[in-house]
């Protein structure tokens, strides 16, 4: 026994010889290039790659990780309670809960998707159009590595941070279909929308090796551009609305009856809370807290606020009254059209947009809707559909490579030819939306059926759909 421990404490005094050992002859970093680590952190750029040596900050840095934890708190307080009190004050009062449970339903179903598979199929290396399952079930994605989204920021935090974007997006489409469309029906559209339209556009758009990726992939197709979400989530969703209101049909006494927002308080409310958190969405796109998150703070900030004024403006001048719908309306259209062009343009250009924005989406509200005569319950398509068209063509028009090195040559060198890449990109997005939404509601129309019956219609998706009342008395 005695001889046993001695060979025992024997082979542990070696192996931690050999441990130290190793240690010894593992590369240590220089002061310089601890420094230039320390430097890049500060300039939100990449680490010293030149040595072997590990960097004794390998991780999240603690200041772009706390903005990106900010920034997907504030993009998901933009569904859950924003929109939701956002579109629930725009319906008549029988129907507030069915959209309050449409947001939270989307909400909880989009993340299972997200995790089991469609962060996988939005950000694996897949190929040009679609991810890969490479991260399914959020394999590989580790609260301490860094990369998957960008230097600083926890590999975790991306992937929460782009859930957000994933929830937001389907929830926008409710605005088109409110008040007629089966909460089942919402669950199964979503469910085959996401893989069929937004998982793509995600990778398209923002992964590296995505078609229209234009600041990430020197191989991509379409040299585009897009900060936060033009086309991923306005044009999208927009669209898509349009098409599926269209084949839904009309609200029953739509064009006879009164249909008027049962509570401007609430929608106004909801209006300031997706300006708020507006910023995570395109403040937080930046991907730390830099100067470029800190222009589309300002950039969003002056887009917002400006068509927020020139909208009422425009109601005033044709109508004799400004409305609080009308300021709410411009706030969200300004939000949306400055969204793709927020990390690009200067001050100056927010300003211009803002007035574009507050113009353009309010006559597709207010004439082209008429003219059509579709039944876009909450306009969706007018603010979201035409507002993100006109904010990725914008976005060609007004990009300045002062603004965001990677635009010229000492980037991806994207300005030549930028605005005919973003009407490329402005074009797919469309015919790509238009085509996948009208096949998957016929599909939902002829499996589940779209719609409710005309008496649960009648009644309200409140009682009909749910056996609750919003308000009581």
């Amino acid at each position: 026994m005695k001889r046993f421990f001695q060979i025992l404490l024997l082979a542990a005094f070696a192996s931690l010889v050999s441990v130290v050992a190793q240690a010894a002859d593992a590369p240590e970093r220089s002061i310089t290039e601890r420094l230039e680590d320390i430097e890049a952190y500060i300039n939100n750029g990449a680490r010293n790659a030149t040595t072997n040596a590990p960097s004794k900050i390998a991780g999240p840095g603690p200041g772009h990780n706390a903005w990106q934890m900010t920034s997907t708190a504030l993009v998901l307080f933009m569904t859950l309670p924003g929109l939701a009190l956002f579109y629930g004050g725009l319906v008549r009062k029988k129907n507030i809960l069915s959209v309050l449970a449409q947001c939270m339903g989307i909400a909880g179903l989009v993340t299972i998707l997200w995790w089991a598979i469609g962060y996988s199929l939005s950000f694996g290396a897949g190929n040009a159009y679609i991810g890969d399952a490479a991260y399914a079930l959020f394999k590989g994605v580790e609260p301490g590595n860094v990369g998957a989204g960008y230097h600083w920021i926890s590999d975790s935090m991306w992937a929460m941070f782009q859930l957000t974007f994933a929830i937001i997006t389907p929830a926008l489409i409710l605005g088109a279909i409110a008040e007629r469309m089966k909460f089942l029906a919402v669950l199964v559209f979503v469910a085959l929308w996401m893989f069929v339209v937004y998982f793509p556009f995600a990778h398209m758009v923002w992964s590296t090796t995505g078609l229209m990726c234009g600041p990430l992939n020197k191989e991509a197709g379409i040299k585009a551009i897009d900060f936060a979400g033009g086309t991923v989530v306005h044009m999208t969703s927009g669209w898509s609305a349009l098409v599926l209101c269209i084949i839904l049909g009309k609200r029953i006494g739509f064009g006879k009856e009164q249909m008027t927002p049962h509570s401007m308080t609430l929608c106004m409310v909801g209006t300031g809370m997706l300006w708020v958190g507006w910023y995570g969405f395109n403040a937080g796109s930046a991907l730390g807290a830099d100067a470029i998150a800190s222009n589309a703070f300002t950039t969003t900030t002056l887009a917002a606020a400006v068509a927020g004024f020139v909208w009422p403006v425009c109601e005033w001048i044709t109508r004799g009254k400004p409305s609080v719908l009308g300021f709410c309306s411009g706030i969200v259209a300004g939000l949306v059209v400055i969204t793709p062009a927020c990390g690009y343009v200067t001050a100056t250009s927010a300003v211009i947009i803002g007035v574009l924005a507050g113009i353009v989406p309010f006559l597709a509200c207010n004439y082209l809707k008429r003219l059509i005569g579709y039944d876009d319950a909450l306009d969706t398509f007018g603010v979201h559909g035409i507002g993100g068209t006109m904010g990725a063509i914008l976005t060609g028009v007004f990009a300045d490579e002062k603004v965001n090195a990677v635009l010229g040559k000492g980037g991806m060198d994207l300005l030549p030819g930028l605005l005919g890449n973003q009407l490329k990109a402005v074009a797919l997005t469309i015919v790509w939306s238009v085509v996948a939404t009208a096949i998957l509601a016929y599909i939902v129309k002829f499996t589940v059926g779209l719609r409710p019956s005309e008496e649960d219609e009648r009644t309200g998706l409140d009682l009909a759909e749910h056996g609750e009342e919003g308000y009581h008395g």
